[in-house]
């Protein structure tokens, strides 16, 4: 189903967004390249193909859980441009 200025129009308003005619013009030109495009895909045959979720195979990048000890708190706040006690001191961002 080819698509028209018109449906362009209504996308351009669910996205409340202007085109001009001329840019209209272009997006239904593309849009339908891309359609066509589509119809190419669905001409192949892949009744042997498993779906995957991702072309290549993807392993967790994660690292180990492991329990290390932490940086020690005066070295934490060493170059903290302002600190109170143990605590990084930061602007008032809440007003009360």
């Amino acid at each position: 189903m080819p698509v028209a200025i018109k449906d362009v129009e209504h996308i351009a308003k669910l996205a409340k967004l202007s085109f001009s005619d001329e840019e209209k013009a272009e997006f239904t030109e593309q849009f339908n390249e891309i359609l066509s495009f589509m119809d190419k895909l669905n001409e192949l045959d892949t009744s042997n193909v498993e779906p995957l979720s991702h072309v290549i195979e993807l392993k967790n990048a994660l690292r180990e859980d492991v329990v290390r000890p932490s940086l020690p708190t005066g070295e934490a706040l060493e170059n903290a441009p302002a600190k109170s006690e143990q605590f990084f001191k930061v602007p008032k961002v809440i007003d009360r």
